[in-house]
């Protein structure tokens, strides 16, 4: 199993590899496995020459019949939204960070809401290093934790957060709970129901 870019640039964990050819007119069809059982959902191709030879990708069938349920239910597909733009991991392995550094926070946003900080005035943001007392080093894993939660639940982000003094570079570790608001596509919606 591998991850993809989704939509809005969020991973998709879980797709599952395959040789089966994946060509124009069948992204969006079944892969089944040998005994006939639809197993995912063809839906790329991984290609260096950019034809159509490469290794096909396919979203795992119960990831997309979550989806459908919630299409279904609700008209869209319901994922949890935090209301941070993290800092691309690598600018976080350069510095030498702990965990991921968030870079902007969604005003109004579940994590402006629970006091996140951002990158502000050449000052680094805060940064993130665990969800629910799991850590992270990278913004897969925050999303891989995200994954197993719905709009509404109430998580704890652990962030390390610089010092008051701005000569000083010590960092303290600060526990903040954050609802998760929900997402529409690629809208936020600033109501959600509490499970």
């Amino acid at each position: 199993s591998r991850t993809m870019e989704g939509a809005g640039g969020r991973p998709i964990s879980g797709v599952i590899q395959t040789d089966a050819s994946i060509n124009p007119g069948n992204s969006g069809g079944p892969l089944v496995n040998s005994d006939g059982e639809v197993i995912g959902v063809n839906t790329a191709i991984l290609t260096g020459s950019g034809t159509f030879a490469g290794v096909g990708l396919a979203i795992p069938v119960d990831l997309v019949a979550k989806n459908v349920e919630s299409i279904i239910a609700k008209g869209f597909v319901r994922r949890p939204f935090l209301g941070i733009v993290f800092a691309p991991d690598v600018m976080t392995e350069e510095l030498q960070l702990n965990g991921i550094m968030v870079m902007k926070v969604v005003p109004g946003g579940p994590a402006d809401a629970a006091g996140v900080r951002p990158m502000r005035g050449g000052r680094l943001g805060d940064i993130v290093v665990a969800i629910d007392q799991k850590a992270v080093t990278s913004s897969d894993e925050i999303y891989r934790q995200l994954d197993g939660k719905a709009p509404g639940d109430d998580i704890t982000l652990t962030v390390q957060r610089g010092s008051a003094d701005a000569e000083g570079d010590r960092y303290e570790n600060f526990d903040v709970t954050v609802r998760l608001g929900v997402t529409a596509g690629n809208f936020y919606l600033n109501s959600v129901e509490k499970k």
